[in-house]
């Protein structure tokens, strides 16, 4: 399993997830840059992704919508701050309305991807550091290590295919 380590830490206001995969950089980063990619990875296998937006650069912004075996649509926004290709990305992570806008009743955190290779394999440490204790538990008991967890370990397949 791709996922071999979870922090959170409610004094920081952060969550650290490591993973490792057996690809290169370059590979694991084509998984963020390619919209159709990213839709077989961002969310568990029971709520598929769809990317409707997806302009990874500085200022850009990235909207999808989560799917539930119920057909029930969950939605959610990156605004890219950082892009530095294929080592890491930074972006704004929220909740949305279907139409994008922000869901300012549920926490924001501000997030930073990096992707390191050793012995061609990739190393990928992705923190979440949100404004509140509350918003990191608030997270945590709406069961984002287990479906953050969940989506990244669909990686390893996608890799393979």
């Amino acid at each position: 399993m791709p996922v071999i380590d979870v922090q959170h830490d409610l004094d920081s206001r952060t969550l650290t997830m490591t993973a490792e995969f057996a690809a290169g950089v370059e590979r694991v980063w084509q998984i963020y840059a390619d919209p159709r990619q990213l839709e077989k990875i961002w969310g568990p296998p029971t709520y598929p992704a769809t990317v409707v937006d997806h302009d990874l650069v500085p200022g850009g912004l990235v909207t999808y919508f989560m799917t539930s075996p119920e057909g029930e649509k969950f939605a959610g926004y990156w605004k890219i701050t950082a892009v530095d290709a294929p080592h890491s990305f930074s972006f704004e992570d929220g909740f949305a309305d279907l139409d994008f806008k922000p869901n300012t009743d549920l926490p924001v955190s501000q997030n930073v991807y990096t992707f390191t290779e050793q012995d061609s394999r990739t190393r990928a440490v992705y923190v979440s550091t949100f404004e509140t204790a509350e918003g990191l538990q608030k997270v945590l008991e709406m069961g984002v290590v287990e479906g953050a967890t969940a989506a990244i370990n669909q990686i390893d397949a996608l890799i393979a295919s």
